[in-house]
């Protein structure tokens, strides 16, 4: 484990110890995660004794919920499921890939961020309540109100928390999990804790999941700022490594490009 790896152990067993920190997150659907930064993740949130949450390619990503399985992974993901049916393929997939006994310690869950999926809402309740159904969904803003054709400013507009409070009651009276995402800040805190009046169970910054319980209680605006810091170095890591990688050959490159001209003058000069 590097020097930055290292700040990150210490940042979440902060946001875990202090501000409710539940797991961090990684996607292999919108960052497009690739296996070896989700085993770097993976290390550095078992070192701060926090879980991981995976957002899956799609509802029936087979392969994904494989890997997933395969690493351990807390909680589960699928991205924009907007109709029953949808809903129905994923519950289908991860009970292919879980077994009764591997479900019992993974919580399942779906993005809702389109109006199209809150206008199927109920379908979506429906098919998650189904036996060995999904545990809850996630609330995504920033793709909600992009849905909207509104800009991404309106996150934090009374009209959007609205809708998530819709949800909230529905999820509530269904016993079913809410977590809030897209775009959580600061900013964001007077509707989480709108929202957190009627249900919710957790929210959410790019990488870091907050318990809402735990969170409204402490000194959450500085536990943002922490959440803000953990990003930047992930970011920070991940080009590093990234950059090492891409270096590591250089002089063997230049060393095999001097050596393929100088036999290649040598191969024209004795035609």
């Amino acid at each position: 484990m590097n020097k930055t790896e290292s700040q990150m152990v210490e940042i979440l067993t902060k946001l875990k110890k202090n501000y409710g920190c539940l797991s961090v997150k990684a996607e292999f659907e919108a960052e497009g995660t690739r296996m070896d930064e989700l085993l770097r993740l993976l290390d550095i949130a078992r070192h701060a004794g926090v879980g991981i949450t995976v957002k899956i390619g799609g509802c029936e990503a087979l392969r994904d919920l494989l890997e997933a399985k395969q690493l351990g992974v807390d909680f589960i993901v699928a991205p924009m499921v907007e109709t029953g049916y949808a809903t129905s393929k994923y519950v289908a997939a991860k009970n292919i890939v879980y077994t009764p006994d591997e479900r019992r310690n993974v919580k399942f869950l779906f993005n809702l961020e389109t109006i199209t999926g809150f206008n199927n809402l109920d379908d979506l309740i429906k098919n998650a309540k189904t036996e060995n159904g999904a545990d809850g969904l996630v609330f995504g803003r920033v793709d909600f109100v992009g849905s909207l054709d509104e800009p991404r400013a309106n996150i934090n507009l009374p009209s959007t928390t609205d809708y998530i409070k819709k949800v909230a009651e529905k999820c509530k009276a269904n016993n079913l999990e809410l977590v809030m995402g897209g775009g959580v800040s600061i900013d964001s805190l007077p509707a989480i804790k709108e929202v957190a009046a009627i249900h919710l169970n957790r929210f959410e910054t790019r990488k870091v999941v907050f318990d809402v319980k735990t969170a409204l209680e402490s000194d959450i605006e500085l536990g943002l700022v922490f959440a803000v810091q953990f990003e930047l170095l992930w970011l920070v890591n991940k080009r590093d490594y990234y950059t090492g990688i891409s270096n590591e050959d250089g002089k063997r490159i230049d060393m095999l490009g001097d050596r393929w001209k100088e036999l290649a003058d040598n191969a024209r000069n004795k035609k």
